[in-house]
């Protein structure tokens, strides 16, 4: 029913009048996990994961969120995209990230896009399960493709520093922000990938964390949609006239024009990745709502 509901909102023109907010924000939940082995010729350990969001959950060229978790001595095989860009993150632990053959080991919280033209892959080389994330952005709305290079990466070569574009979530290198965007309190911010790394219209990858009943100020984006993922913490997000609980795991699509803030909750902590689509590529509109 959700699937034909969506189908109805794209045909009519978006998603503008989406489901409600608390309905549309999507939960990890490993009791959802499904087991995959050897994706993409990757290592005997593959992976389990969930979709968080899909091409039905953005207007703009998302192609998918997945969830999950790499095993130890599992992974992800080498393989191209030549018509969209991926990403793997990883939240804990460790992984090796491969990227147009060349792989080093990365500690997370980190992430390394793959580029559109390029190929990647990730292998789990510790004793301990590490936690993932995969997110898709397309040229072509919905439009997923790949060629398999029968490479597990398991035993590769690596670098000792990355020689490809990757980035870490890291929380030393968050600068603090008062009244972010017409918010309450201190915000500690990094834009970690601007658009310019992507030939897609991936927008950004941004870093934020709400200081104890802080918040994150009212404000919406004409040309860019948003997927906040909680990596930390509890708190509110408001768009529109609702407002919801979000917690640790949550992914929350914003669709374009939707006013929305976010507020940590009262004792604690909110810590966000965000990952911005543009409808045209460069446009990072952002404008402040009273």
């Amino acid at each position: 029913m959700r699937i034909e509901w969506l189908l109805l909102c794209v045909l009519a023109g978006g998603l503008e009048a989406a489901e409600p907010l608390a309905a549309r924000i999507r939960h990890t939940d490993p009791a959802q996990y499904r087991h995959a082995k050897s994706v993409h010729g990757g290592a005997p350990g593959g992976l389990s994961y969930m979709g968080l969001l899909d091409r039905l959950d953005l207007n703009t060229n998302l192609i998918f969120v997945h969830r999950g978790v790499i095993p130890p001595k599992g992974g992800i095989g080498h393989h191209f995209h030549n018509q969209m860009e991926e990403m793997f993150v990883i939240f804990d632990n460790e992984a090796e990230f491969t990227i147009n053959g060349r792989a080093s080991r990365m500690q997370g919280p980190a992430g390394a896009p793959c580029r559109m033209g390029s190929s990647h892959a990730i292998y789990n080389p510790t004793d301990k399960p590490t936690e993932w994330m995969n997110i898709a952005v397309g040229t072509v709305k919905g439009q997923y493709d790949a060629f398999d290079l029968g490479d597990d990466r398991v035993g590769a070569a690596k670098d000792a520093t990355p020689v490809f574009v990757s980035m870490r979530l890291d929380r030393k290198q968050l600068r603090p922000v008062e009244g972010m965007l017409g918010g309450k309190g201190t915000a500690q911010y990094r834009r970690v990938l601007p658009h310019t790394v992507f030939y897609t219209n991936w927008a950004f990858i941004d870093h934020v964390v709400l200081a104890n009943g802080a918040s994150l100020g009212r404000h919406r984006h004409e040309g860019v949609e948003e997927v906040f993922y909680v990596m930390n913490g509890e708190g509110q997000v408001h768009v529109e006239k609702e407002s919801a609980p979000v917690r640790k795991g949550d992914a929350v699509p914003v669709f374009l024009n939707e006013a929305h803030s976010f507020t940590s909750a009262a004792g604690g902590e909110l810590e966000l990745m965000i990952v911005g689509v543009s409808r045209q590529k460069g446009n990072l509109d952002t404008v402040e709502v009273r």
